[in-house]
């Protein structure tokens, strides 16, 4: 058997349907385990009996296929068996442009289940939605519709993929839809920009990172100092929005951890052997010091973006701010199979520096930040307060000053525009046909309450910490 040196993090939560596979660094030792022999003789034994008595000819190679399969299914979702074809399509780079539909997907309770659509694709601009659960997928022109009760990850990417400009329809189930919705979506080359960013006001910037390819962490690197220039002098701050992130690259989290922090741990990986662990850590260039870091996450931030949040927090670098993560935390190997197939195995699981396994617990952030409706916060705030002005006989300003009038709503529980809750954490516009995130923190963050807390508190931390320098000041002059 070939075995291969390359390890997958494993970052992506399921399989993207388009394709990204991830490629982490360092290397693990594929030990061969001695068989159970009296097991595989059952085994041979059915087989040949399948084969000599089966009431119809059988093909040997998919029920050793099929046994393989069923094997793994046994395991994790993340260990698989990839037929030769699979395995050809799925030895892609992650450059950032790969073919298909732009869906990231895993199992949930037995069900294909949307983790996150990837920003401005098919998907996204289809209106798939996280936590939508695949029921049926059709290909109208191959006259196909199955079920996906039972099936793996790849077996539905398999189904997802095609040419580009052709068209699946995905048949899903909604958290409070009576009924399936069928959204058909054409297929098309994806190319994703990984990092994002612009200036929310002077000094604070927001950064968002979609996905960890190659590169990411230079690109994040340019886009700082693009913004710094842009502001006329250092950023005092800044919001690293990792939310509805499903990972990447292993690599790719180390160097962007290693933009804020020292050379420190940033993860470690440990397989079977206890003894055995490996740290990965920070090059100890650590270029952005000087200002403060609140990483914003939510229930979609998996994997790559986990390592990230959780090396920042566990090294006080950062506040993490959102709601619970994913919870992805383990690593996967690829092995090359003699029969041009290859086994896609989970291997190790990884841990934050301080060494907390975050596998189906996720990154509790420091501060829980719900996604609210800011509609109904600004009516809330609207209302009418009874305050000192209203007083019948109370004394007048004595500067002559009137105090200023709210705006009330005529009609409390009128549903105006706005009211009915929005999932999408940035306003949607149209470019070129296509729905697309509207990238100026300047406006979104009018509707994206998350990121308005976020705001809040890095500006905060910059108040309490030039208190606290003034004390020291203070105490340091009365010392003398």
């Amino acid at each position: 058997m070939k075995r291969k040196g390359q390890t997958f993090l494993g970052a992506l939560v399921g399989i993207v349907v388009g394709i990204i596979f991830t490629v982490g660094i360092g290397f693990y030792q594929v030990v061969s385990a001695a068989p159970n022999y009296a097991q595989l003789d059952v085994f041979t034994k059915v087989l040949h009996y399948v084969q000599s008595n089966y009431v119809e000819e059988v093909d040997s190679k998919k029920l050793i296929e099929g046994a393989i399969k069923g094997m793994l299914a046994t395991l994790d979702p993340h260990t698989v068996y990839l037929p030769a074809e699979q395995f050809k399509e799925m030895q892609v780079d992650t450059s950032g442009k790969f073919g298909g539909l732009g869906i990231e997907i895993s199992i949930t309770d037995g069900y294909l289940t949307v983790v996150t659509p990837i920003e401005d694709t098919p998907a996204f601009s289809a209106g798939v939605e996280p936590g939508d659960k695949i029921v049926i997928i059709e290909d109208k022109a191959k006259k196909l519709k199955k079920e996906t009760k039972g099936m793996t990850l790849q077996e539905a990417v398999n189904l997802m993929r095609g040419e580009k400009g052709t068209k699946v329809t995905i048949h899903i189930a909604r958290k409070g839809a009576e009924k399936l919705l069928p959204i058909e979506i054409k297929r098309d080359i994806i190319k994703v920009v990984a990092v994002k960013g612009g200036m929310i006001e002077q000094d604070y910037a927001w950064l968002r990172i979609t996905n960890f390819q190659a590169n990411t962490g230079r690109d994040l690197r340019k886009k700082i100092e693009q913004l710094a220039k842009e502001n006329g002098k250092p950023l005092q701050g800044a919001v690293l929005d990792l939310r509805s992130n499903p990972g990447g690259l292993l690599e790719e989290a180390v160097n962007v951890s290693g933009l804020f922090l020292d050379k420190v741990p940033v993860v470690s990986t440990m397989g079977r052997n206890k003894a055995k662990k490996e740290v990965e850590y920070a090059k100890g260039e650590n270029p952005y010091k000087n200002f403060r870091l609140v990483v914003l996450v939510n229930e979609a931030s998996a994997s790559a973006s986990e390592i990230v949040a959780g090396a920042l927090q566990d090294h006080k670098r950062a506040i993490v701010v959102g709601k619970n993560t994913f919870g992805k935390g383990s690593v996967q190997t690829v092995i090359d199979l003699e029969n041009q197939a290859g086994l896609k195995l989970t291997i190790a699981r990884y841990y934050t520096p301080n060494g907390r396994s975050i596998q189906s617990k996720g990154i509790v952030p420091d501060i829980e930040v719900e996604r609210l409706d800011t509609a109904l916060i600004d009516k809330a705030r609207k209302g009418k307060y009874l305050r000192e002005a209203d007083l019948e006989g109370h004394l007048v300003n004595e500067l002559g000053e009137s105090p200023a009038k709210e705006e009330t709503t005529d009609d409390p529980n009128k549903v105006t525009k706005g009211d009915k809750e929005d999932k999408d954490k940035r306003p949607i516009r149209e470019k070129d046909g296509k729905k697309v995130r509207i990238d100026d923190p300047k406006e979104f963050i009018k509707t994206d309450y998350q990121l308005q807390q976020a705001l809040s508190y890095l500006k905060a931390w910059n108040i309490f910490e030039a208190v606290t320098d003034q004390e020291k000041s203070v105490k340091s002059a009365s010392a003398k």
